[in-house]
């Protein structure tokens, strides 16, 4: 414990170097550059991140920090930042090679092939014989259907490395695409031959036979895959789609009950074992997962049909026509919805019911048969990500920019939805190594910043949260304590700690009753007060203090909020109550975020350059889903702090809300390289 307290001493000296020393020219560039990597060797990418960040501020011309940095983004799936910074680093030295390695492979995961190979082909006139240069470009080139070059590339790249198993299997790939499967088949053999542990050639020879309709050599290298990655959901659920056409129901049916406890929220799991469930007429509980899915996508038409097609045969009559007709709203031209409607309403002797709905889905067909360029039929679509065969949808993985506004705010408010409970906030001394973006974590923006008698943990964001009047304040010492400004609600995480603000409370009630209070001290009351979360009397002591001092913006800043908190508990208490008291405390919720936005206003006319205020005020705005508005104040803070990490993370997911994807992905790249964890975890899973 000791040795781990020491190394967290030399990290937080290490990362706090240019703020503790005045001048970047102190900073030795070289020496943050050679922990940053030996950090990345231990796969602590957000750590090396900010080491890297540390060597750029202090010398900036230099081309290592920009390129390891890229690297680590890289790592965490940030390509987007990966191709800036390994930009970056080639306009300082365009003769470091392993620059273009690293751009081009991340242009390659952008959708952006043909720069990849432009990049491989800078790189290999230097090195002509790199291996992975030729592999990298080999694939790039694959992608961009050039055949003919990739075929030529792999076949040097196989020359050079005849045992290099990855070469050979990305060669199997482009004789797959090609449409030779006996060379691609004689490759992905030849391949697990030299690699039995490696994942891509069991899945692609699985593929292959599968198409085939060799279900049982498919199903056993499925086996083989699972085994090397048995918590992988997706290969559950392929092995249940060749079961299942092996005519193994009760192994299918396994596949998929597995497959659902490792990803509760596997809509293509929960949909085959429903079509599952019913081909063995266990009725209610395909039922039931058909429901399940609906919960998830709502517009997953597919999975709607079915269940109202189940619920016809249970003889739950209403529920089925609600389920098609809801169809036919969408769909007005689907007509196998109004011929199941006309089961339904005969089974329910509303034979007037049935004979019109027969009516119009053979009205739909003539008109159809008639005309087919005018009266198309129309087929609902099934919600993304399920998919009815079986195999999972992981192929499709361009970066998405052509994704309709629609597309991406539907996506990122599934994700509000469906995400896990896990927080998001980690403290310094926490284990924040790896693949962070594989961590589910809350989407939800950024905390607000309170004021506090304690200090918040350190964490690997390199801003400090500096305001100015604030800082005068404590080293005025004005009062006993000193107040510090903190994101998140200033939490009381002890009884010891509660009596210490019981007892300040206490003390400051006592200073300012004969009515000769300072604002000082009415402020530290109403920090204290709100600690205790006692609202309406912090809202009380601090406006004295703004009486007291109009121009007080630590106290303005304190008195917004607490109204805001206020806000957020008569919100919450509000959803367990009847509507009238529920719209009481709605007007109540309104009337606080207004006059705590006057406060932040009030702060701001004294002084424009409070970026946590505009801050704060975005946050308001996120809350009443005005988007616009939020995100001018998120740009405001940031013109007045450019590191200000959360301030990109909330303009992010707020470009998200809005649907605008390009603009969000250059922000949640930002606030992952400030250190703000959750966004890389928020890049990867709206990729």
């Amino acid at each position: 414990m000791k040795l781990k307290r020491i190394v967290n001493l030399i990290i937080f000296i290490a990362l706090n170097l240019a703020i503790a020393i005045p001048g970047k020219a102190q900073v030795n560039a070289e020496q943050c550059i050679t922990i940053g990597r030996n950090v990345l060797s231990m796969d602590d990418y957000m750590l090396s991140i900010q080491y890297f960040n540390q060597a750029i501020k202090a010398k900036p011309y230099l081309s290592d920090p920009y390129f390891f940095r890229g690297l680590a983004k890289l790592y965490l799936e940030d390509y987007k930042g990966a191709e800036e910074d390994c930009t970056l680093a080639i306009e300082r030295n365009k003769f470091k090679t392993e620059s273009y390695k690293v751009r081009g492979f991340a242009r390659q995961y952008l959708g952006k092939d043909s720069l990849a190979v432009e990049d491989y082909n800078i790189g290999l006139k230097d090195n002509p014989d790199d291996k992975y240069f030729l592999f990298y470009k080999g694939v790039a080139e694959t992608e961009l259907k050039r055949y003919s070059g990739a075929d030529s590339t792999f076949s040097k790249l196989l020359r050079l490395y005849p045992r290099f198993e990855d070469g050979i299997t990305a060669r199997a790939r482009l004789r797959m695409l090609e449409g030779d499967t006996v060379k691609a088949l004689e490759d992905l053999t030849a391949s697990i031959k030299l690699a039995p542990a490696s994942l891509n050639p069991y899945l692609m020879r699985s593929e292959i036979y599968s198409r085939q309709k060799r279900w049982e050599e498919a199903a056993s290298d499925m086996d083989e895959a699972i085994k090397l990655h048995p918590q992988d959901a997706d290969y559950y659920l392929n092995r249940a789609y060749l079961r299942y056409n092996n005519d193994d129901f009760f192994g299918a049916m396994a596949d998929y009950n597995y497959a659902i406890e490792l990803r509760p929220y596997n809509t293509a799991a929960l949909f085959n074992r429903a079509l599952l469930r019913y081909e063995v007429r266990d009725l209610g509980r395909a039922a039931r997962d058909l429901e399940e899915v609906l919960k998830i996508e709502p517009d997953n038409f597919h999975a709607r049909y079915n269940r109202a097609l189940i619920l016809l045969e249970l003889g739950e009559y209403k529920e089925a026509i609600n389920g098609f007709e809801s169809i036919a709203r969408k769909y007005p031209r689907f007509y196998p919805a109004y011929y199941a409607i006309a089961e339904a309403k005969h089974k329910m002797g509303d034979m007037r019911g049935a004979i019109m709905n027969v009516n119009k889905a053979e009205d739909l067909i003539k008109r159809y048969v008639k005309n087919p360029g005018t009266f198309k039929l129309d087929r609902p679509t099934i919600a993304s990500g399920t998919n009815t065969k079986g195999f999972s949808d992981e192929e499709d993985k361009e970066n998405g920019d052509e994704e309709s506004d629609i597309k991406v705010m539907e996506k990122f408010n599934q994700l509000v939805t469906v995400s896990s409970s896990q927080s998001p906030q980690l403290s310094y001394n926490e284990k924040i190594k790896g693949r962070v973006q594989d961590r589910d974590m809350n989407v939800e923006p950024e905390p607000l910043y309170s004021l506090s008698f304690y200090e918040s943990p350190k964490s690997l964001r390199t801003t400090s949260n500096y305001f100015r009047d604030l800082d005068d304040f404590n080293q005025h010492g004005y009062i006993q304590e000193k107040v510090f400004l903190t994101p998140g609600f200033p939490a009381v995480e002890s009884e010891e700690q509660a009596q210490e603000i019981f007892k300040k409370a206490e003390y400051y009630n006592g200073v300012i009753s004969d009515g000769a209070g300072r604002p000082a001290d009415y402020l530290a009351l109403g920090v204290a007060l709100t600690m205790l979360k006692n609202y309406e009397a912090a809202i009380e002591a601090l406006g004295r203090a703004v009486e007291l001092d109009p121009r007080f913006t630590v106290a303005l800043m304190a008195r917004a909020y607490v109204r805001q908190a206020e806000a957020s508990s008569k919100r919450a208490a509000s959803e367990n109550e009847g509507s009238v008291e529920t719209e009481l405390r709605r007007m109540g919720q309104a009337k606080e975020l207004s006059s705590a936005m006057a406060d932040y206003d009030a702060a701001l006319a004294v002084d424009s350059r409070l970026a946590y205020a505009w801050f704060n005020k975005g946050n308001i705005y996120y809350s009443l889903h005005d988007f616009t508005s939020a995100m001018q104040c998120y740009s405001e803070a940031l013109k007045l702090d450019s590191e200000f990490g959360p301030a990109y993370y909330n303009r992010g997911i707020t470009y998200l809300q809005m649907g605008n994807k390009r603009q969000a992905f250059i922000d949640l790249s930002k606030a992952g390289e400030a250190g703000v964890i959750p966004s890389y975890n928020l890049l990867k899973r709206m990729k």
